[in-house]
């Protein structure tokens, strides 16, 4: 197995350093998309060596910034596995994903996190979850315990191949919904999830705007599954 890591990031500057250090102990090539950042985060990306960074000039999204990922990564590479630059992940339970696929099967591979239910997660990350798991089932994708995870193991150049139209955070349930409509299998394994007491977390995701853009997303492919081709120009 060819594998890139690939990691978007936006205004991470208090975490990518360290996040990518322990990336690089896994010993695969590392791709980090800055997905428009205005902090110090470009200046950090130019000072560590041995990883591969691509910019957009402008906040494109997170899902526009994976899709940059892996076609870099397709060159070279026919898997990727994504992490979050928040530091939420421990890079060494990549090995978890790896090892859940099968000898004759190229699937998706979620990271389920595990731990979601303690003290120090946010409210908003345990209902979020929830919420897109039902609503992923319903849209025809997967019943799955980690919708949200963006800790995963893509194959490529299939990922790239199943026309996911979401370019910020519903890209990634709605890869999924499309992925289970072509016969691409999705499967879960068990990773750690890190949200420390008292530490700044990072995170872009807004409740009340990206709930809607959700619910946008999930409208569309319940609209598509209901009505074929609705999704056509």
């Amino acid at each position: 197995m060819k594998v890139a890591v690939v990691i978007p990031v936006y205004n991470h500057e208090q975490r990518i350093a360290e996040v990518i250090r322990e990336v690089l102990k896994l010993g695969w090539p590392v791709i980090v998309v800055d997905d428009g950042s205005t902090d110090s985060t470009p200046d950090i990306l130019n000072r560590i060596p041995d990883i591969t960074v691509l910019r957009h000039p402008e906040n494109l999204g997170k899902g526009a910034a994976l899709l940059t990922g892996f076609r870099a990564a397709r060159h070279s590479c026919d898997w990727a596995i994504t992490l979050d630059g928040d530091g939420q992940h421990q890079p060494e339970d990549a090995v978890n994903l790896l090892r859940a696929v099968p000898e004759t099967l190229r699937p998706i591979v979620i990271g389920n996190r595990q731990g979601m239910h303690g003290e120090n997660v946010p409210w908003t990350s345990r209902f979020g979850r929830r919420f897109s798991n039902f609503w992923v089932w319903m849209a025809g994708g997967p019943l799955v315990h980690d919708s949200q995870s963006g800790f995963r193991l893509y194959p490529l150049p299939e990922a790239l191949d199943l026309d996911v139209r979401a370019r910020r955070f519903q890209f990634e349930v709605e890869i999924l919904v499309k992925a289970n409509r072509q016969g691409l299998p999705v499967i879960e394994a068990p990773v750690q999830v890190v949200y420390q007491q008292g530490a700044e977390r990072i995170s872009h995701f807004q409740p009340w705007r990206d709930f809607f853009r959700n619910g946008a997303t999930f409208s569309r492919l319940i609209l598509e599954r209901i009505i074929p081709g609705s999704n056509k120009p």
